[in-house]
């Protein structure tokens, strides 16, 4: 790590000096005055010992403007991203970029769940003794081929992580080998704790100087009050548009069918009674039963009585179970490591069943999900007093994306006066490049004659781009409606959200110029297609949460009137903008954002959410837009 006698004003001058010349090594290697001043209000936010929430547009750099300020300030420093595969590529690209290029010695690890590292102990079970074949047995024959190729990999690699097989296990393989945090008992029970790959990931990060992490892991380690991450001094949260909705979840309760069934198929490698293992499976399905009728619904408290009984019942059932497993008694240390890991599981699903049937203060009950497969949530209405305890009192937060919620600091618990915002750009050009198109003249969204009208405005406009259109839209039903209508209308090839794996859907639309590609809110960030192929993005209505939606809706109830202004407006305003950003990703990129809802131009709230939005030139004349689109199409 850098220099420990150096003052923070010497490291802070470190820091413009490391940045040019990791900017300098880089293939494509340019200037970014937002990237430069992002860093410097990092290294500011770091040297202060002061929060900082910073808004830093599509290509700006973002990742370098924390991580060079993060090394080279001498902190321990923890990066906690939004996904898996953006934490593969700070751990894979940026952080052994940075490692070679900059002047200053440091270590990063990765750090992920456990279920996404092999069990070491779980391969020894399966490949040894009479019960291990019975279970092996048990899978498909492709199955247990795939849990052989996992073991074999396994005996050559040096994490032992999902993510560096080059070919991708079925679900049941992966489950048979691997074990999660509910179901793991600890290094110090288990005989394979020293080599364990999960351990090993533990010990790495324990004596590295920059940890990479998913947001909902350490929204874990925050639940679990540090259990998880070893003490640090500053966390960056990546993507942190995502961090009310990522703790919410983690700092929560879910009880759901799938758990019991988990943990029937745990426990009946340990108990052979039908009573006790079938009736853990009937748990789950007496609790899709009376949740299934409740979907999406804000429950109670005390919850119903329906529910309240299964619960209690689950709660009894279990606690049988749990005295079977502790008068097991056995010699074999792989039955011991069995037991082990059902009690384990046990005892954490008896703790959650005690929360659901008691309750909790400041807490709501709803049904999330699927009919087939629905949830009890009990999540908190504020996460600001759990992330004030766990984070802003303990170490430095930055808290950056390319879209910040406008009341994001306030939601998640931030103090006023202890932090500072900031927004340093974007690099491109959308003034010239790029044309933001309200389609004004259009009927209300929920007025009947919305969509043929609208239709008929996004068959002009694919026209004029020559197809080369991403179509976002905020249902699958008004999706599916307006892919029928364009199939009909026009030669342009058609695909939806439905037609393939996201993966495979990007890559069909980015390798053909004149396709259209239909999709939903899941495609309304993570896609990243350069170039002419995207020249037009649409967006059928501004995209407001739903207003039934349990949790957001006892959420407005405890704001009052200012529920619009701090909950709805915001995330609408950010979905937008994320959609915005699908449009230009590179400096010679042009095109048009195309907005059928009129409420953009017209309503009271409308600059609110215009501001959000990149900087873009704006119409309401669909012929300026026309001439736009045909000039690019024709380069």
């Amino acid at each position: 790590m850098p220099d420990a006698d150096k003052t923070t004003d010497d490291r802070r001058l470190d820091v413009a000096e490391a940045l040019a010349t990791a900017v300098g090594a880089l293939d494509s290697s340019e200037v970014r005055g937002g990237q430069q001043q992002m860093a410097d209000l990092v290294a500011a936010a770091i040297g202060d010992d002061r929060h900082l929430v910073v808004q830093a547009g599509t290509g700006t750099g973002k990742t370098l403007a924390y991580l060079v300020p993060g090394i080279v300030m001498g902190k321990r420093l923890v990066v906690a991203t939004a996904t898996k595969a953006l934490q593969d590529q700070l751990a894979n690209k940026d952080l052994p970029f940075l490692a070679e290029h900059l002047d200053v010695d440091f270590d990063f690890a990765v750090l992920k769940g456990r279920s996404n590292y092999v069990c070491l102990q779980r391969l020894k079970e399966m490949s040894g003794g009479e019960q291990g074949q019975l279970e092996l047995d048990t899978l498909a024959v492709v199955t247990q081929a795939e849990v052989k190729k996992i073991a074999e990999w396994a005996g050559t690699s040096a994490t032992g992580d999902q993510a560096e097989l080059d070919w991708s296990p079925s679900d049941n393989a992966w489950r048979s080998v691997s074990v999660g945090s509910d179901e793991c008992p600890g290094a110090d029970k288990c005989p394979l704790g020293d080599p364990c790959f999960a351990e090993q990931a533990r010990r790495r990060a324990a004596a590295a100087d920059v940890i990479v992490v998913n947001t909902y892991l350490y929204g874990l380690n925050v639940a679990s009050d540090g259990a998880i991450l070893p003490d640090h001094d500053v966390v960056v949260f990546d993507e942190a548009h995502v961090l009310e909705d990522t703790m919410s979840d983690t700092v929560g309760v879910e009880v759901s069918p799938g758990r019991f069934t988990a943990l029937s198929g745990v426990v009946g490698k340990n108990i052979t009674d039908p009573s006790l293992t079938g009736g853990i499976a009937e748990i789950g399905s007496s609790l899709r039963d009376v949740l299934g009728d409740e979907l999406g619904q804000r429950l109670t408290a005390p919850l119903p009585d329906e529910i309240q009984e299964v619960l209690t019942d689950a709660r009894l059932r279990l606690g049988d179970v749990n005295d079977t497993l502790i008068a097991i008694d056995t010699k074999n240390e792989d039955a011991k490591q069995r037991k082990l890991r059902a009690q384990t599981m046990t005892g954490r699903s008896i703790t959650q069943l005690d929360i659901a049937i008691e309750g909790r203060e400041g807490h709501v009950a709803f049904v999330s999900g699927s009919r087939e497969s629905p949830r009890l949530e009990i999540a908190p209405l504020d996460v600001g007093p759990t992330m004030n305890e766990g984070v802003w009192t303990k170490r430095t937060a930055i808290l950056t994306s390319a879209t910040i919620p406008s009341s994001l600091a306030e939601r998640v618990g931030m103090d006023t006066g202890k932090f500072e915002v900031a927004d340093v750009g974007s690099p491109f050009d959308y003034e010239a490049n790029s044309i933001l198109y309200n389609a004004i003249h259009l009927p209300n969204p929920n007025d009947a004659g919305f969509r043929a009208k609208a239709n008929d405005e996004l068959e002009a406009l694919i026209n004029a781009a020559g197809g080369r259109t991403l179509a976002l839209f905020t249902s699958y039903r008004a999706m599916d409606e307006a892919a029928d209508e364009m199939k009909s209308r026009l030669s342009m090839p058609i695909l939806t959200q439905r037609d393939l794996p996201k993966p495979a859907l990007v890559k069909a639309f980015t390798d053909s110029e004149e396709t259209c590609l239909f999709a939903t809110a899941g495609l309304f960030q993570g896609v990243d297609v350069p170039g002419q192929t995207l020249s037009l993005v649409v967006i059928d209505r501004i995209p407001f949460p739903r207003p039934d939606d349990p949790l957001l809706s006892a959420r407005r109830d405890l704001l009052g009137p200012a529920a619009f202004s701090q909950i709805d407006i915001p995330r609408a305003s950010m979905m937008l903008a994320q959609a915005c950003g699908r449009l230009i990703r590179t400096t010679t990129d042009k095109g048009v954002v195309a907005v059928m809802d009129p409420r953009l131009g017209k309503a009271r709230y409308r600059w609110d959410i215009v501001s959000a939005l990149p900087p873009m030139k704006r119409t309401r004349h669909q012929s300026e837009v026309v001439e736009f689109l045909e000039a690019i199409r024709d380069q």
